[in-house]
């Protein structure tokens, strides 16, 4: 019975980061670039990451505890052979570019942010959201093997 409910988790989290990258690169991006204003993206930010960034952390705990449920041989993990191993392998990858891109984000861009660099934060926005739809394609062909 545990296993629905670390889905059910799972996929709640994968909504709240998948979705709020989409609202930040569909609704508030645009307008931020149209007046040139970084406080924008700053307003959303500031309201997003109490919710995004936990629902990050959800999403890693419930996959690596879900990877280990339906293939309990690490070995399993990496294998392409398997559908599992590719799943995993996407998703990971998924992970470790959007660490780089949050690191770099807030460590280079985001500390020297202003209306001359916001195309290149713009960059990581669209990024990482397009990344984060790719982490919902991987979650959903782990299920239907539609894609890979």
């Amino acid at each position: 019975m545990i296993i629905p409910f670390i889905i059910l988790i799972h996929i709640i989290a994968a909504t709240k980061w998948t979705g709020g990258h989409l609202v930040l690169a569909i609704g508030f991006l645009p307008k931020a670039l149209k007046n040139q204003d970084p406080g924008i993206i700053d307003f959303f930010e500031s309201s997003y990451e109490r919710i995004g960034i936990p629902a990050l952390f959800f999403q890693i705990i419930t996959g690596f505890y879900l990877v280990h449920y339906y293939a309990s041989d690490v070995s399993q993990w990496l294998n392409l052979d398997m559908h599992i191993g590719r799943i995993f392998v996407v998703k990971l990858s998924c992970l470790l570019v959007t660490i780089l891109l949050a690191a770099h984000a807030r460590f280079r861009v985001i500390p020297n942010l202003d209306k001359d660099n916001l195309r290149y934060l713009a960059a990581h926005i669209i990024a990482v959201t397009i990344v984060s739809v790719v982490f919902v394609i991987a979650g959903l062909n782990f299920r239907t093997g539609y894609f890979f």
